[in-house]
């Protein structure tokens, strides 16, 4: 049967926001004196929490990327957070599944209050019946809790989910809940990537992420 209950990530799987995203670190960076002038050096920031990218990438202190995530959020919170677009096909795809009847969650690293903005921003709000993103001080980033509190809030039962994301930390927490998950290649994650943090299965474009979703479904774990 098909997944009655589908969690979407946001950044990288219903939209492509990397201008936004990029940008945004390019400032931050740039207030904390480290010139970026190639924006593709900094895909890395699109999906993952920002304190955990700014640590890893860039080894800063708690105390400097808490700086760094203050000084992205002046430039994300007023322009970054509408340079983005989305995929196209996404549209057809939630009102296919809509019309099926299935119910349509957002489960992202994002702060929940940026989340809602974009989503009202293209219009998407009205296909999903829950948000559920970050804290905006930098608590229940990690996906796994964010997806464990969709559960929760939502009282469902992960047999009846799949996860729908395009880097290896939404196949982690879906994994950690015991949930399905499908990884999707047109988002800013490589095959390697998904399939290494277990995807169930990973699908090359949102039309085979639409096959996936309405046609023939997989056996679950």
């Amino acid at each position: 049967m098909p997944y009655s209950h589908l969690l979407f990530d946001l950044d990288g799987t219903l939209t492509d926001p990397k201008l936004g995203i990029t940008k945004s670190v390019q400032y931050a960076l740039k207030r904390l004196g480290i010139e970026i002038e190639d924006l593709d050096q900094l895909d890395p920031f699109i999906g993952p929490p920002l304190m955990q990218s700014f640590t890893e990438i860039y080894s800063f202190s708690e105390e400097q990327a808490s700086q760094a995530i203050t000084y992205y959020r002046e430039y994300f919170s007023e322009q970054g957070i509408f340079e983005n677009e989305l995929f196209s096909g996404m549209i057809e795809l939630l009102e296919q599944l809509i019309h099926e009847g299935r119910s349509l969650y957002v489960a992202t690293s994002k702060p929940t209050l940026f989340a809602e903005r974009i989503l009202r921003y293209f219009k998407l709000d009205s296909y999903f019946t829950y948000v559920s993103g970050s804290h905006l001080d930098g608590t229940r980033s990690a996906k796994g809790d964010i997806i464990q509190h969709v559960l929760e809030e939502k009282r469902l039962s992960a047999a009846d989910c799949v996860m729908i994301g395009d880097r290896k930390h939404d196949m982690i927490g879906a994994n950690l809940n015991h949930m399905d998950s499908i990884g999707v290649e047109y988002g800013y994650g490589s095959r390697e990537e998904l399939e290494g943090a277990g995807a169930t299965v990973v699908v090359a474009t949102v039309n085979d992420l639409r096959r996936q979703l309405c046609g023939a479904s997989f056996s679950a774990r």
